[in-house]
């Protein structure tokens, strides 16, 4: 893409947040909701812009804790709110719409907020993108009147990730955000202690210093995921011992690298 095209774009972007006035964005960040708050805030300054953060079993304390210091080095004004998608009927049980009541719940807490303190809209980070996938979260934007500015402007993952560097964002270059119930099969029931365990094999990932990747979980097994030129890294016997030592402590059996690497929504393709 052009560079014009992809300025036109980002001032679509800016002209849809300045006719919004003021929002509520449902802040995790990721890569997308970091520049959508980055941008709405240098558009419509930190007294019009509301960064809300929702934790919950299925939020990484890493992903968190990020997520509030990138709020800190804008000057957000950032609102934490507690969450448990576990306790939503429906979402334990890990069926196909799964996304959808956890949106729901987490729109409708940004819905709340927005009326009881007087912002006009609220917005999620889709993009483009986001179309070519299995996504019912976007039902649930869709029923509780939730904008999305970014694939309203046309903005794919790309262009993010392009017009992110160009503002200095540490995000511009950092794995796709997905919370931890994305690793599980759907009809694999979805637990505390399962979560935790991903969350603890995925957290010794990132120690050992991959950039991208997912563990994904298949009863006694850990399925890995990394990205293609990261494969090449467990040929090494130590860090292979390693690994299978950390999961098999995490409560994992069996210990498998897909060879086909790290890619988003790999649990759809069947």
């Amino acid at each position: 893409m052009n560079d014009t095209t992809l300025n036109s774009k980002f001032d679509r972007l800016k002209s849809i947040l300045e006719e919004l006035g003021s929002v509520v964005i449902a802040f995790s960040g990721g890569v997308d909701s970091t520049f959508l708050l980055k941008v709405a805030i240098d558009t419509l300054g930190t007294d019009r812009v509301l960064a809300l953060t929702a934790t919950s079993p299925t939020y990484p304390q890493f992903e968190f804790e990020q997520a509030c210091r990138l709020a800190a080095d804008f000057g957000a004004r950032q609102l934490v709110v507690e969450s448990n998608e576990l306790e939503i009927p429906g979402f334990a049980q890990n069926h196909r719409r799964r996304c959808y009541h956890c949106k729901h719940e987490l729109f409708s807490i940004c819905r709340d907020k927005a009326r009881q303190l007087g912002y006009r809209a609220v917005l999620d980070g889709s993009n483009r993108d986001d179309l070519n996938d299995h996504r019912p979260g976007r039902d649930a934007a869709a029923e509780l009147e939730v904008r999305s500015p970014l694939l309203e402007a046309g903005l794919g993952k790309e262009d993010i990730r392009t017009l992110s560097r160009r503002l200095g964002l540490p995000t511009a270059d950092k794995q796709a955000f997905a919370c931890l119930s994305s690793r599980f099969p759907y009809g694999t029931e979805i637990t505390a202690e399962r979560l935790r365990q991903v969350d603890r094999c995925e957290t010794f990932l990132r120690e050992k210093g991959f950039r991208n990747y997912r563990v994904r979980y298949h009863d006694s097994v850990a399925r890995i995921e990394v990205a293609a030129d990261e494969i090449g890294h467990f040929f090494d016997e130590a860090l292979r011992q390693a690994v299978t030592a950390e999961f098999r402590a995490a409560g994992f059996t069996y210990v498998a690298l897909d060879l086909q690497g790290y890619r988003t929504g790999s649990m759809n393709e069947v």
